[in-house]
């Protein structure tokens, strides 16, 4: 009884440092924010003093060029992270009415702040800024919501999703809400756009944090975001109106822990520490403002047709909510299209069930299209856990599916990737001050799978390795079909995208596009980038039977406890006769490659012994994962 009491009461307490502002409160925090905010512009000019920008001058021509029945677009692949930086920072700059920004994730490390300072920038010039952030990956600080609530007339950020009515949750009101409201603790918005005036807008797997712009000197993404103008851009605006007003989507003062900082003693200063590394922060910025350079980027852009944009609408999380939601739809019947060949990268391979019965029906085709998959090994990922599930079905991967699995190696020879970038040739302290400031901050805005963060193991830390270095790993998220289409978009193709984050994906039929998106994930499957998945060699004795007890212990939910897996990771060795590695059905594949484990690079350990704990034990984690 007493251990019953102690609960209750701590679910009290918890309930009650989590209650919601009664009306009259967010009422009046709200007037708090309102009559803080600025209303001074620093700007007269019509155009808001905007820089001219290349990236911008591309929205205008394209839809000058369009007409209803003959859209015209560019579009452009920013593959690498600095790239993708100096997009968004020019067309920050070059904004002359509105500026939006949808992510999953903001962050208060140096390319979150840098983001946010030209954000207020645009502000002040007399841009109206909309900021929408989903409430588990927020701002870090409650103070700097705070100061946002009521920084300026033309800003405002709001939170979606936010459990407990609060914009930042503790560990103990974690576990109340996972107790709670697990499935709308599960129902995350993963969508990311930024958008300038309609004209143009940015979509893809990054989000605003340093490890997505190779800025991080311990691990960053390998990411892909896609660079739109021209009509389509309206119905990507469309879709941020729509979660902007939607029921979840909640303003800063009226959230409890908001709220209450604003009536407790006003709109606070804006926290801002300096720049871990301001020296790569001045250098972006003037390149931001180097026509010659945005130019050259803005010259790479390919000239389509028709653009498809695909979005989940937010009532995808509301309670009773059936059926297969646009982005899972979309993404499904442009598989199910395909006649030869399907490129897929996906940093986190484990398919709901629909996709897997989809893949199934495509090899009981007399003619079944190939299908290279490009995702992470153990070495390379940020959540371990969803690489044992995905390790757990190699053998329904390669054999049911058909499945060419190409996976990430940390240390990549020739990925479109920035090691300079990283601050890890800047001077020692330097790097051992951002590496600290780094570890001294609480963990959660650090991973996408926001119901497993807060893991009491660390579920998501990486695996060791036996060297060191600057490890990357493979976030984007894209799809090609046939070399004709192109997708580009926050999709995991997991039961996670299809059933809890909301999704969004640009879809472009154009052959020179699918081309170019091929050649880049091409290149992220290349010898010097990744290890190829295959069958490992067969036992010299009882091999069949082998094979059909892994078999049967795979298909358990749990207890998967049979020591040998079906598949093994294979390094391409080059020599007279192996000039390009040939796939894992040519007669010379094991001619020309040599098995490295199951783990290459990875230190045994823990995390290895883990990764086959949750193999045995983690399939019932598939449909959060």
């Amino acid at each position: 009884m007493k251990m019953l009491a102690r609960l209750l009461a701590l679910a009290w307490a918890l309930a009650a440092g989590g209650c919601a502002l009664t009306p009259e409160q967010g009422a009046a925090a709200t007037r708090v924010a309102g009559q803080a905010r600025s209303v001074l512009v620093d700007c007269v000019r019509e155009d808001a003093c905007a820089t001219p920008s290349a990236l911008r001058a591309l929205g205008v021509d394209a839809l000058a060029a369009s007409a209803p029945d003959a859209p015209r677009h560019h579009a452009l692949i920013l593959d690498y992270g600095q790239d993708a930086l100096l997009a968004r920072l020019s067309m920050l700059r070059s904004a002359q009415r509105s500026v939006d920004v949808q992510t999953y994730i903001f962050d208060e490390d140096d390319a979150g702040h840098m983001v946010l300072d030209e954000l207020l920038a645009a502000a002040r010039r007399g841009v109206k800024v909309r900021v929408l952030v989903d409430q588990l990956s927020a701002l870090r600080e409650v103070e700097t919501l705070a100061a946002l609530a009521g920084a300026h007339v033309n800003f405002e950020m709001r939170i979606y999703n936010p459990l407990l009515g609060r914009a930042h949750i503790n560990y103990p009101q974690y576990v109340l809400a996972a107790a709670c409201c697990w499935r709308r603790l599960n129902q995350r918005m993963h969508n990311k756009l930024l958008l300038v005036d309609g004209v143009a807008g940015i979509t893809g797997g990054r989000n605003y944090q340093n490890s997505y712009y190779d800025w991080d000197p311990e691990y960053n993404f390998r990411d892909r975001d896609l660079y739109v103008a021209g009509p389509v851009v309206a119905e990507m605006a469309a879709s941020f109106d729509l979660y902007w007003d939607a029921r979840l989507t909640r303003r800063l003062p009226v959230l409890a822990d908001v709220g209450r900082l604003l009536l407790r003693g006003g709109v606070p200063a804006l926290p801002h520490e300096p720049f871990v590394l301001p020296g790569r922060v001045e250098r972006i910025s003037r390149d931001a403002d180097d026509a010659m350079l945005v130019g050259a980027l803005a010259a790479q852009a390919l000239p389509v047709g028709e653009v498809d944009f695909i979005s989940d609408l937010p009532e995808k999380h509301r309670a009773g909510h059936e059926g297969v939601a646009p982005s899972t739809r979309g993404l499904l019947g442009l598989i199910e299209g395909a006649q030869e060949e399907i490129l897929l990268q996906t940093p986190y391979l484990v398919l709901s069930p629909v996709a897997q019965d989809l893949f199934r029906e495509l090899q009981e085709r007399e003619d079944p299209p190939r299908v290279l998959v490009s995702t992470n090994s153990l070495a390379a990922t940020d959540a371990f856990i969803t690489y044992a599930l995905s390790y757990k079905y190699k053998r329904r991967h390669l054999r049911e599916f058909g499945f060419e699995i190409h996976e990430f190696k940390p240390f990549p020879q020739d990925a479109p990737i920035d090691v300079e970038a990283t601050g890890t040739v800047e001077p020692g302290d330097a790097v051992a001050a951002q590496a600290d400031a780094g570890r001294s901050r609480s963990r959660p805005l650090e991973r996408e799978y926001s119901a497993l963060r807060w893991s009491g193991f660390s579920a998501h830390e990486r695996v060791p390795l036996h060297r060191g270095g600057v490890r990357f790993g493979l976030h984007g998220k894209s799809l090609v079909v046939d070399e004709r289409i192109g997708v580009v978009g926050t999709h995991n193709f997991d039961p996670r995208g299809d059933n809890y984050n909301t999704e969004s994906a640009v879809v472009i039929e154009d052959a020179a596009f699918a081309q170019a998106l091929a050649a880049s994930i091409r290149r992220d499957m290349a010898p010097a980038n990744a290890w190829t998945i295959a069958r490992r060699d067969r036992p010299v004795v009882f091999s069949g039977l082998d094979y059909s007890l892994g078999k049967v212990s795979e298909s358990l939910p749990v207890f998967d406890l049979w020591p040998t897996r079906y598949a093994t990771s294979y390094e391409f060795r080059p020599g007279p006769g192996c000039t390009e590695p040939p796939p894992i059905h040519h007669p010379h594949f094991r001619a020309c490659h040599d098995p490295v484990g199951d783990f290459p690079e990875v230190r045994m350990g823990l995390r290895s012994l883990l990764t086959r704990i949750f193999t045995a034990f983690g399939a019932g984690l598939a449909p959060i994962l």
